[in-house]
């Protein structure tokens, strides 16, 4: 038994995790490659390989003839008889080949034949490893910075965070550790590329399903997530347990579990909301922490006309329309947002509405602040009428509370009503 050779290939396999047969196959390649530097030809050569023992035997057949034209290729009588008595012409020796004999060059391209292999089966292992966890996060330590890009260590492999992949703001330091989404795994032929990133909206799911164990296991289920990296997350969950609370599965004990995904996001903001069939109850949602008086959805031209307090219509847009833009992506519908007092004057409430609140009256109403938020994030005047044939709509059961006790106003009083200029 061949006890070194053996030793070095199983601590091969356990080091770098290559096969042992498949270095045995290298091995035999190798001595091949040899006897056609050492002979000039490789045909007529056969290597034995027991791959229990490790013992190997390398033969060169020969045709015995009574004249020898190639002694590559073929071996006299004379000296067949030599090692096999009842060989006779025509008949094939089997010659053996001592590699110790081989020359410096033949062996040293042997030993880089192996080393090749080695190489191509550790690039070949290190690929396979990541590709299982492409669409997956790791978690990644800090090396340097490469000019605005970041180089991270993976474990087994390297991986780069360019500056696009990076959240505006976010600074790292060597050695620390964060995790990152693994967008793709390209096998190339200096090994595995892997693009990794920060500001993926994969990353903040794969975090929750790392955190709530109900996500994880599949009875809450994450719809819908509208990201814009480093400032808010909306994410839309939805449980198939009707006993199991989607929005308070996430959030945890106080806030355990969305707290752990925020401090790795480095202070993010995360709205988590229900998941509603209906695009009304949904559009609503999706506006939180704004309340609503109505909305009126079309699922064919995937367009809602949106109705809020006056109170609550900044808070319903947000900072720089970030509030609308991502509930706007959230659902995947162009959301038209407009105060009470514009949608009164442009006749969008209901009039059972307004002769119960006592707002038909002789007094105008003036609004110059409409803006439509599609779900690219794009908003700007938007002066055209929807359809009164919306399929679904929605007016908000607490219409009356909107409208006098969150104004200070008690649903008796009679309010003032100011004309404009305008």
């Amino acid at each position: 038994m061949n006890t070194e050779l053996m030793e070095a290939l199983t601590i091969l396999e356990k080091e770098k995790n290559i096969s042992i047969d498949v270095m045995m196959d290298a091995i035999e390649n190798s001595l091949i490659s040899a006897c056609k530097n050492h002979f000039g030809t490789s045909e007529n050569i056969k290597v034995i390989m027991d791959r229990e023992t490790c013992d190997y035997a390398v033969y060169a057949e020969k045709k015995v003839v009574e004249e020898v034209t190639d002694p590559a290729l073929e071996i006299s009588l004379e000296d067949a008889e030599k090692l096999d008595s009842s060989l006779q012409i025509g008949d094939v020796a089997q010659i053996p080949v001592q590699s110790k004999e081989f020359g410096r060059i033949a062996t040293q391209n042997a030993k880089n034949l192996i080393l090749q292999k080695i190489r191509e089966e550790e690039r070949k292992v290190v690929f396979d490893q990541y590709f299982e966890k492409e669409k997956d996060i790791v978690t990644g330590i800090v090396q340097r910075y490469v000019g605005k890009n970041i180089s991270i260590n993976l474990g087994r492999a390297d991986a780069m965070l360019t500056e696009n992949e990076q959240v505006k703001g976010e600074v790292f330091r060597p050695t620390e550790r964060i995790k990152l989404y693994v967008v793709e795994v390209k096998n190339t032929p200096k090994g595995p590329k892997i693009l990794v990133s920060r500001t993926h909206p994969e990353l903040v799911k794969r975090l929750f399903e790392a955190e709530v164990s109900e996500v994880r296991e599949g009875i809450v289920e994450i719809k819908s997530i509208a990201r814009e990296a480093g400032s808010r997350t909306k994410m839309a969950v939805w449980s198939n347990d009707p006993n199991v609370d989607p929005v308070g599965a996430c959030v945890g004990m106080n806030g355990a579990r969305v707290n752990a995904v925020v401090q790795e996001l480095r202070g993010e903001k995360i709205d988590i909301i229900n998941w509603d069939e209906n695009p009304a109850l949904l559009i609503e949602n999706a506006l939180s922490p704004a309340k609503v008086i109505s909305v009126m959805a079309d699922p064919e031209e995937k367009v809602a006309s949106v109705i809020v307090p006056d109170y609550q219509l900044s808070l319903a847009i947000g900072k720089e329309g970030q509030n609308a833009r991502l509930a706007a992506r959230l659902t995947g519908y162009k959301i038209d947002i407009k105060s009470e007092t514009q949608a009164i004057e442009a006749g969008d409430l209901p009039e059972n509405y307004m002769e119960q609140m006592g707002l038909m009256g002789e007094e105008g109403y003036t609004g110059d602040y409409e803006d439509e938020y599609d779900e690219d994030g794009a908003y700007g005047d938007y002066d055209e009428n929807y359809s009164e044939n919306y399929d679904d709509g929605y007016i908000s059961d607490d219409y009356d509370e909107y409208h006098g006790e969150q104004n200070g106003q008690d649903e008796s009083e009679e309010i003032e009503f100011v004309e404009t200029d305008n």
